[in-house]
């Protein structure tokens, strides 16, 4: 069951008595637990009927207690254990998840890793109680993620929008959503997002930021790679070295993919690149400006500079004047 799945159900006084959330992605257990928080209890029955405590700071045993208690003046309670990855003793939980109070909503905030399956209280987890894995969406997984997201909200998104938010906010789900809350603030429902909303409206460059400067490198267009970082040197919250060489890196290992691929057909090299149709074509006519033989001298590079960008024999050479010697060797 996916998290839109459980809030279906939730939201459909569907309740169970354990809610288990457990995984590396924060965003989906927040959504879920918030649900719940919010929806389950009219404001007038939380005060004695919904209970917050955190996973350091609570006994397990007086949890266990609280859960097995009946709501007072409302048909269930609910108790919520926010940082849960932080509970030392699982034990105490066992005899609970087999046999759970019915009236009470238990729901564990187990958050950035997956729980150890093996232990007797995860398996004592009955079918009537949910287990909800919260997994990160993967890189090559957020622009369409990101499309996806938009569209249910009632808005569209141009390709190179979407690639903008990904690459500037990374893996961050939280971060994406409060920026896209915040356009839906400002554009009209079924407004198509595009690279100049972004740039208005969030603040990230559509002509200088990590996207562009990856391409100018691709189209070994020199003077336009070094205007970026001239504006990366003057604006040091756009870009950092340290996000820009793993982003190059991502970028040459593709192409070396594309060179090794028998079928070269923009399909073809989108799903085995797990990128979108748009960027599988910028893809394939970089790869023919550099041979196999470059990019993997390319590589080399990056390892190098990416050591020197975090201190090992750098001396003191500033992050512009790195990036622009990198920029000349991927180039030359």
């Amino acid at each position: 069951m996916d998290y839109k799945a459980v809030i279906k159900e939730i939201r459909d006084k569907k309740y169970r008595p354990v809610y288990f959330l457990h995984g590396e992605e924060p965003y989906f257990i927040d959504a879920i637990s918030k649900v719940i928080a919010e929806e389950v209890l009219d404001e007038s029955e939380r005060d004695f009927n919904q209970t917050v405590v955190y996973g350091k700071d609570c006994d397990p045993y007086q949890i266990v207690s609280l859960a097995k208690q009946f709501p007072m003046m409302s048909d269930r309670q609910v108790v919520i254990i926010r940082e849960a990855q932080d509970i030392r003793n699982w034990d105490a939980f066992e005899s609970y998840f087999a046999s759970p109070q019915p009236s009470t909503l238990l729901v564990i905030c187990h958050k950035y890793k997956k729980f150890d399956s093996r232990k007797k209280a995860f398996k004592a987890l009955g079918k009537e109680n949910v287990t909800f894995l919260s997994e990160k969406v993967r890189d090559y997984q957020l622009t369409s993620w990101i499309t996806k997201y938009v569209q249910e909200i009632g808005y569209g998104i141009t390709d190179k929008a979407a690639s903008l938010l990904a690459e500037f906010l990374g893996n961050n789900l939280g971060k994406i959503i409060n920026e896209l809350d915040k356009l839906s603030i400002l554009l009209e429902k079924g407004t198509k997002i595009n690279d100049v909303h972004i740039e208005e409206n969030i603040g990230i460059s559509k002509d200088y930021n990590v996207f562009e400067l990856v391409n100018a490198i691709g189209e070994l267009n020199i003077l336009k790679a070094n205007k970026i970082i001239q504006y990366f040197e003057q604006n040091p919250k756009a870009a950092n070295i340290v996000v820009i060489i793993p982003n190059l890196f991502t970028f040459f290992q593709r192409l070396m993919m594309i060179h090794f691929l028998a079928n070269k057909s923009p399909d073809n090299v989108a799903m085995n690149l797990k990128v979108p149709n748009f960027v599988a074509k910028e893809q394939i006519r970089y790869s023919k400006l550099f041979p196999p033989k470059k990019i993997a001298q390319n590589i080399s590079f990056l390892r190098e500079y990416d050591l020197k960008s975090k201190g090992l024999g750098a001396g003191n050479t500033s992050q512009g004047e790195l990036l622009k010697e990198l920029v000349y060797l991927l180039t030359h």
